[in-house]
């Protein structure tokens, strides 16, 4: 296929937006629980590192339930019904999580808001790259990653302003202040409870968006994908897209979903390309960053208002850093700029690391943690996404990219939750070595493994991946 189509940026722009909010979600929903860290543990008496990883990191058992969910159901019943489904999750987790009264109840909240998480990381991008035009395909499936930046943004400028609103909380306040406190009895309640108006939102806009015309095709559904495709590039983009997707499927292939097919050798190279790549997205140490940044940055001797705004800035960073990929993503593609990032990431975890075992603490380390935070947006953040929807073929997608948000999870799940008995025996400094060797060596894996996919249509690289 050529670009000398005339696309209808207004609706392509408006679907891909809706599709992407599931990804805004997913950012305040990710991101949340580290601004109400320090308020939920004194209101529940969490004093164990067992707990205090498992309030954490417990949304992220139920990631991985929605990333199973989507192996199995994102390719029979389609990807729009499991994002409107994943509205509704958010919606009831946003607000059971609010008014939770037991440790056991706040986690069992949680962990359903983290099955709406995991269907939503997995399907939204998957769902723009279906309806996005080649040549537009790096900066539309971004659109998902820009607004799971904004939703980690806006969940820090809640928690900053939720925790600014009482004037009766110290600056050193101790564990015992903060659980009679105002913030420990109900500011960090509406920090989680804030997320069910675009939750809502979601689950609305949802219902008004065709679902992904391959998914349609594939499922003996040709008239309404054809209308869907007039309607984003006319008619004779519809029916060469209709032509070149019906190409890469066989006739058995229509109707039906074979997960004989992930077993195949060129899927199975496909599907440790994936894995691997969501393992080390995870392992390159940012959750720790992200879930806790409060620690980090009391451990470099800021007090607990300081490191709110600081938590604030980070989100400032992840947003703008998008941007950078938007210019870059489908120019210089997605090979390149992973490895110009990891290198970077592997410099700064070495300084970072050299921060914290010469006890320089402040300035330095703010500066090194937002840096990292940049580089990593640029590159990890949406290009793993972009990548997982590009590479699988049509018949078997769904599974496929659901099984590397899998991995993705499982990855999130155990750098959670072993990070504070890793913290414990290794310490600050050997922690962040430890993430700069992980990226080193995913430099090495990229710049020998992974093909560059920018450019291309998906039955293009269907065909040259074999």
């Amino acid at each position: 296929m050529t670009s000398t189509y005339t696309y209808n940026q207004t609706y392509i722009w408006l679907i891909s937006t809706t599709a992407a909010l599931g990804g805004f979600l997913f950012g305040y929903d990710w991101v949340v629980i580290g601004g109400a860290k320090p308020f939920y543990e004194p209101f529940f008496n969490i004093t164990s590192v067992a707990d205090q990883g498992w309030g954490t990191s417990s949304a992220l058992i139920g990631c991985m339930v929605g990333a199973t969910l989507c192996i199995f159901l994102s390719d029979r019943l389609g990807r729009k019904k499991l994002l409107i489904f994943s509205g509704f999750l958010f919606s009831l987790s946003a607000i059971g999580t609010a008014l939770a009264v037991t440790f056991w109840g706040f986690n069992f909240y949680r962990i359903l808001g983290g099955i709406g998480m995991g269907i939503a990381l997995n399907l939204s991008p998957l769902y723009i790259s279906e309806l996005a035009p080649p040549e537009k395909r790096g900066r539309l499936v971004t659109i998902n990653q820009f607004l799971v930046m904004l939703g980690v943004l806006l969940a820090q400028i809640v928690n900053w302003q939720i925790s600014l609103l009482d004037d009766g909380l110290a600056d050193n306040a101790d564990f015992a202040a903060i659980a009679t406190s105002w913030s420990g009895q109900e500011g960090w309640r509406w920090m989680f409870g804030a997320e069910v108006i675009p939750a809502a939102l979601f689950f609305v806009l949802m219902f008004f968006v065709p679902e992904s015309t391959r998914w349609l095709i594939k499922n003996n559904q040709r008239e309404k994908a054809i209308g869907v495709l007039k309607k984003i590039g006319g008619d004779n983009y519809a029916y060469d897209s209709l032509k070149e997707t019906l190409s890469m499927l066989k006739e058995g292939d229509l109707g039906k979903v074979d997960l004989r097919e992930l077993l195949r050798k060129n899927v199975l190279k496909l599907l440790c390309i994936g894995i691997f790549l969501a393992f080390l997205q995870q392992w390159s140490g940012i959750n720790v960053v992200i879930y806790y940044a409060a620690d980090i940055f009391q451990a470099a001797g800021f007090t607990l208002k300081q490191m709110m705004l600081n938590i604030v800035v980070i989100g400032g960073v992840m947003v703008l850093s998008i941007f950078v990929t938007f210019a870059l993503v489908d120019k210089h593609g997605r090979k390149s700029i992973l490895l110009v990032c990891l290198a970077a990431m592997t410099l700064i975890y070495a300084a970072l690391g050299y921060s914290f075992y010469a006890d320089l603490g402040g300035t330095s380390v703010v500066v090194l943690v937002l840096l990292n935070v940049m580089f990593y947006s640029i590159s990890l953040a949406p290009l793993l996404w972009v990548v997982l929807s590009e590479i699988f073929p049509t018949r078997i997608r769904g599974a496929a990219i659901s099984i590397g948000a899998l991995a993705h999870w499982v990855g999130n799940f155990t750098l959670t939750y072993s990070f504070p008995a890793i913290k414990e025996n290794l310490g600050w400094a050997n922690n962040f070595w430890l993430y700069g060797l992980i990226c080193a060596i995913g430099f090495v894996f990229i710049w020998w493994i992974l093909p560059e996919t920018k450019g291309k249509t998906l039955e293009q690289l269907e065909k040259e991946l074999g």
